[in-house]
């Protein structure tokens, strides 16, 4: 048996050492030997693995069997694995309800969960295993904050379901809604959907916030490309896992930080990818809320540029014509690094968790022959990116409307204004709506929601009623992924702080410029103000409890909605 006091110290455990070594820690050692490790698993540097496994959809379902393949992979690199969970809140499921409020909480929660626990057991690295949409940036966030050697590992994307001869996705679900709603999908139609849409375990299939996240955490070097990006059913999967577990440990050894792969060059990369596949607009609250827990100063305004001069080149849901498991056989988020390379789009010197830089990964690339999926950057699908940032009398902090997917840019009539999601549903519903109003929903920022919910359940029911594209949606909540047509989100100062949209009332005129890169108010001045001096914030929709915490301290929109003081 190995004498647990007189073994040398290896030099990778800078941190584990302090919990496992010597005649002091006998005690821990004791408890560590009672769940199975032995004095040469503590002798080595010991890697958590978080996952956040769940069985509340089917995003992170894959996650316990990918945990088995990382520990493999970190063992046989001379490593001791320690798997631990957190938490995860489905959008797709909550959507719509009020629980729907959990999810950007959540992402608070299961960053603040991996650094506890992280700290507390002194783990000398890092594996964080993500799906669902928060889980993504969370881990990013904790590894920022804790800045000790790991990755990324998207478990995958889910497989598109097949109903009637064509794929479908859940976004064409939420989509059945509104068609339902006019009559033109039966019940019996709508159930038949529902149960051919998600065939499997793996996140939601489209560009929505899971993949576009899971493509930006490629761009931004902390995670592995070529492996987060097998789908979740593929067979490829767990000899990625195992391979992520032989890179965590190599990291280990090497002593490579996260702060040395996430700067402001890779952050600017990881904008650059969400701009050219269309992605969600939620990309641009995360990767601030990314930078704030860095330390990196990262304005809108640089969104708006990048986009601005950025290319969409690939042709993904919602706005476009694939899922993630065809951008896998297309050859993954590498293809679409080798088209930006050729426009000197990206910082290619950027480095990388395997190792690799940038232009290292783009110059490997090898697209499928034929694929259709990644348009050559010379023929783009459209010359400007995805997103654009506008402020003006009702946004005077800012807010993101994405342009993928449709071709409008800009929209002028009444204001339609609701003061929860739900009040808006049932309006949209009742078909109530007029073509030419700008729905204004309002009251549903990070503060007031709390939490900031998607509206997904709304903008789809619009789409499925023929809607989307002669109305106007503005709101200081957020946006799906799976969102298209004419909609601004995040507008800062949220109602609930006060912000001008606060003072909206039915019947206004509201001119949404996106060329211009304004929203406005189209009320004089003086008014506005006159309505926001006589107005008084509503009390808190949650007198205690967490979403109580997460009211008190998040911070706006605008800085990330993070609950972490800026550095």
């Amino acid at each position: 048996m190995t004498n647990p006091y007189r073994q040398p110290t290896d030099p990778s455990k800078r941190r584990s050492g302090a919990l496992t070594e010597g005649p002091d820690r006998a005690p821990a050692r004791a408890m560590l030997k009672a769940v199975g490790y032995t004095d040469e698993d503590l002798a080595r540097p010991i890697i958590g693995i978080a996952t956040t496994w769940i069985e509340t959809m089917p995003c992170n379902y894959n996650q316990r069997e990918l945990a088995h393949q990382v520990k493999a992979g970190i063992r046989s690199a001379g490593a001791t694995p320690m798997e631990f969970n957190t938490i995860s809140v489905s959008d797709g499921v909550t959507m719509g309800t009020e629980g729907m409020k959990a999810s950007l909480v959540s992402r608070e929660v299961i960053a603040d969960s991996i650094e506890l626990v992280t700290r507390g057991h002194l783990f000398d690295g890092l594996v964080c295993l993500v799906g669902c949409d928060k889980t993504l940036p969370a881990a990013v966030m904790a590894l920022g904050r804790l800045d000790i050697p790991g990755l990324v590992l998207y478990n995958g994307s889910i497989a598109p379901g097949r109903w009637r001869g064509k794929d479908v996705t859940i976004q064409d679900v939420f989509e059945a809604v509104g068609r339902h709603a006019t009559g033109e999908l039966s019940d019996t139609d709508l159930l038949d959907l529902e149960a051919h849409a998600c065939p499997g375990a793996g996140a939601c299939g489209g560009q929505f916030t899971a993949n576009t996240m899971a493509t930006a955490i490629d761009f931004l070097g902390i995670s592995p490309a070529g492996l987060s990006g097998i789908p979740a059913t593929e067979p490829g999967k767990k000899a990625a896992a195992q391979e992520a577990g032989r890179i965590a440990a190599r990291l280990v050894k090497e002593g490579v930080l996260p702060s040395q792969l996430i700067t402001r060059q890779s952050l600017e990369n990881a904008i650059v990818s969400v701009a050219a596949t269309g992605g969600s607009t939620n990309g641009v609250l995360h990767l601030v809320a990314i930078a704030r827990e860095m330390g990196i100063e990262l304005s809108l305004e640089e969104f708006d540029a990048i986009a601005a001069k950025t290319p969409i080149i690939a042709d993904l849901k919602p706005g476009g014509r694939f899922v993630a498991t065809d951008l896998y056989a297309a050859g993954g988020t590498p293809v679409i690094m080798k088209e930006l390379v050729k426009k000197d789009l990206l910082h290619t010197n950027c480095p990388t968790v395997d190792g690799r830089t940038i232009g290292d990964i783009a110059a490997a690339a090898e697209a499928a022959p034929l694929q259709e999926v990644v348009v050559d950057i010379a023929s783009p699908l459209k010359p400007t990116g995805g997103l654009a940032i506008l402020r003006g009398n009702l946004a005077p902090e800012g807010c993101v409307v994405k342009l993928a997917g449709h071709e409008r840019t800009f929209h002028r009539g009444p204001a339609r204004v609701f003061d929860s999601e739900e009040d808006c549903f049932a309006a949209v519903k009742a078909q109530s709506i007029e073509p030419g109003d700008v729905i204004v929903i309002r009251y549903e920022g990070p503060a007031g929601g709390p939490g900031m919910r998607e509206m997904l359940a709304v903008t789809a029911a619009l789409a499925g009623e023929g809607m989307d594209d002669k109305v106007a949606l503005i709101t200081d909540g957020r946006f799906s992924g799976a969102t298209h047509g004419l909609m601004v989100g995040h507008i800062s100062p949220e109602a609930a702080r006060g912000g001008p949209i606060a003072a909206v009332r039915d019947g206004d005129v509201i001119e949404l410029d996106v060329d211009a890169r304004e929203l406005r108010l189209v009320v004089e001045q003086d008014e506005i103000e006159k309505r926001l001096s006589d107005w008084q914030a509503p009390p808190p929709r949650y007198p205690s409890g967490v979403f109580a915490k997460y009211a008190a301290s998040v911070a706006s929109a605008s800085e990330g909605a993070i609950t972490t003081p800026v550095r």
